[in-house]
């Protein structure tokens, strides 16, 4: 059962949206996800998203899990250049939504193929793809050759420490 085509992007019972296997998914744009765009160098571009429901057994029974998954291409801003730097955006994460206050297992908070989502009520969709979009991004993204930026119509600087080997050679300094 897919609740693609509604107008609303929230998912009113996790819960149950999972015991039912439906499944929420669309296009975005980058530039209606704000939290993105504020660290992005260019907030173009659309982005695929799809929130699937499924049931897995677990330690207590039957589990709700979530499978985010979320694709397109974003443009990060290198670190050392500043410049554009077209990144690939490939996300698959398997949630498992656990209601506010209910304890979570050591053995699930140390599982790195899922993660537990505290869950109060509904849950907006894009809200959690985008989380999850910026988990995602690169901690400092570079360019494999860039060079750092120069000052455009500036004078270049000397280093003082070159001044100061230059002084090392000549005879004066002894």
């Amino acid at each position: 059962m897919s609740q693609q085509g509604i107008p609303s992007r929230l998912i009113p019972d996790p819960f149950r949206f999972a015991a039912e296997a439906r499944s929420i998914g669309g296009e975005v744009a980058v530039a209606d996800l704000l939290r993105l765009s504020d660290v992005l160098a260019s907030s173009e571009g659309q982005l695929v998203w799809q929130i699937e429901g499924l049931m897995v057994q677990g330690a207590a029974g039957m589990e709700p899990r979530l499978r985010l998954t979320a694709s397109g291409q974003l443009v990060l801003g290198c670190q050392r250049c500043l410049g554009g730097l077209p990144w690939v955006l490939k996300v698959d994460t398997l949630l498992h939504p656990v209601r506010v206050g209910q304890p979570i297992a050591e053995e699930e908070l140390e599982d790195d193929e899922v993660d537990a989502i505290e869950v109060d009520g509904e849950l907006d969709a894009l809200a959690l793809v985008e989380d999850e979009i910026l988990l995602a991004l690169p901690i400092a993204p570079r360019h494999e050759n860039c060079e750092s930026p120069q000052v455009v119509g500036g004078s270049t600087k000397e280093s003082p420490f070159a001044a100061l080997a230059s002084l090392r050679g000549s005879p004066s300094a002894k």
